[in-house]
């Protein structure tokens, strides 16, 4: 026989091995299907204990050998062979479940050789003809590499644009769920904590972080992300913290924290310092439960528009405890009648330079400490004749005894204190 003949009669008898073991395999096709989703379960950590996506595990790989062997029994163009719904359906869930693709690419690179095996088992039982025997294993080998190429790009296809639409509604239930939290709405506690993926029924620190995208470097959101876990390990949290992005600069955060937890104003700046660069962070009253999650973030909204209204002059942390913010943020949503305050009780004093702020410094320290010039001298580590020579010449400049109008006088000074240039005399 001539060596063209002779490799000819091989191929034709190579192809109807094929056929025939492809013809074969739908008889045994359960328990293929079955061997196959144990190997592939046992090789994929993240199914392990899930019987919903073994099941569709099953499916994928029974509905996938199907269409395999029927491709290689009819010698159909595998160009054409789209892939099977199960398995569009296992990528899925895949998705849903946030499990890596990777796991979806390494499940058909191993079913195919899992395949690949299995039948050069059946060929070497029913060929005797080795050269038969490996055109054969060869021809299947080429028709599964084509199959594999085209399922998986179509499943990993659609893998991705399920995680986009899946991602896209898990944020749009996020956001539906902190709205309704937060507006007091009636949630149903349980099912809110899955949403969020945090508990609400814990003590809580409310957070506003900002940076200025002028100065920020790339990724500002991911930084404030890690700075929210930082200011959690600072607190001493024992659980994640919550941060939800507002824009691509701003976002708001939830710490778990501890009842007798003490907040250390000094202590946060430092880790602002180390981990937020540019950033700034605005601080509520910690709070228990549902009710708590609500109110410090709301005053962490007031505290972070004290600090919006001071600028540059805001600390890296503005926080609500301390003493004079509470009133600030009040005095900061209505800032043409705060500055008609400041003026009407601060006159010459109102001016925005140093020196009228060193003054307002020290009569501020002075009224909160009774009116007494030592205790006031060893607050601000001053002489008491220099502490008697400031608020004299403050009083002087505000033209009037500051025992009129003393709690207005006291909320004037606290403006300035807190929102700066917002509400002072520009400098003559």
């Amino acid at each position: 026989m001539e060596p063209s003949t002779d490799s000819e009669e091989i191929g034709r008898r190579a192809a109807a091995r094929v056929a025939d073991i492809a013809a074969s395999t739908s008889d045994q096709l359960d328990d293929v299907a079955r061997v196959l989703q144990v190997e592939l379960a046992d090789s994929i950590s993240e199914l392990r204990g899930d019987q919903l996506m073994l099941d569709l595990l099953y499916a994928s790989v029974e509905s996938n050998v199907r269409t395999f062997f029927h491709a290689a029994q009819y010698g159909g163009e595998i160009t054409s062979v789209d892939a099977p719904r199960p398995a569009v359906e296992y990528a899925r869930r895949l998705a849903q479940r946030e499990i890596s693709s990777n796991a979806l690419l390494r499940a058909y690179r191993l079913g195919q050789r899992l395949v690949l095996d299995w039948v050069a088992g059946q060929l070497a039982a029913v060929e005797p003809d080795g050269r038969v025997s490996f055109a054969a294993l060869q021809l299947l080998q080429d028709t599964a590499f084509d199959y594999i190429d085209r399922v998986s790009e179509q499943v990993v296809a659609e893998y991705e644009a399920e995680r986009e639409r899946w991602l896209a509604n898990r944020s749009t239930i996020r956001a539906a769920t902190l709205s309704a939290v937060l507006t007091g709405g009636e949630v149903d506690l349980a099912a809110a904590e899955r949403a969020l993926g945090y508990r609400l029924r814990q003590d809580h620190l409310g957070l506003v972080l900002w940076a200025d995208e002028r100065l920020a470097s790339a990724g500002p959101l991911e930084r404030l992300g890690h700075l929210v876990t930082a200011i959690a390990r600072e607190l001493g949290s024992d659980a994640s913290p919550l941060f939800v992005a507002q824009d691509g600069s701003l976002g708001w955060g939830w710490v778990p924290v501890r009842a007798d937890t003490t907040i250390d104003v000094d202590r946060l700046e430092r880790v602002l310092r180390e981990v937020g660069g540019d950033a700034r962070v605005a601080l509520g009253a910690a709070g228990a439960g549902a009710h708590g999650f609500r109110s410090t973030h709301q005053q962490a909204l007031r505290a972070h528009q004290v600090a919006a209204v001071a600028g540059d002059r805001a600390r890296p942390v503005t926080s609500i405890t301390t003493p004079g913010v509470r009133a600030a943020g009040i005095l900061a949503s209505d800032l043409p009648t705060t500055r008609d305050l400041v003026v009407s009780m601060l006159g010459d004093l109102a001016e925005d330079d140093e020196g009228a702020e060193r003054l307002r410094d020290t009569l501020a320290v002075f009224l909160q400490e009774n009116r007494s010039f030592v205790a006031t001298a060893a607050k601000v580590h001053l002489h008491k004749n220099t502490v008697k020579y400031r608020v004299d010449k403050a009083v002087e400049l505000r033209g009037r005894p500051i025992e009129e109008d003393r709690l207005d006088l006291e909320l004037a000074l606290a403006a300035c204190r807190w929102l700066g240039s917002a509400v002072l005399n520009s400098p003559r």
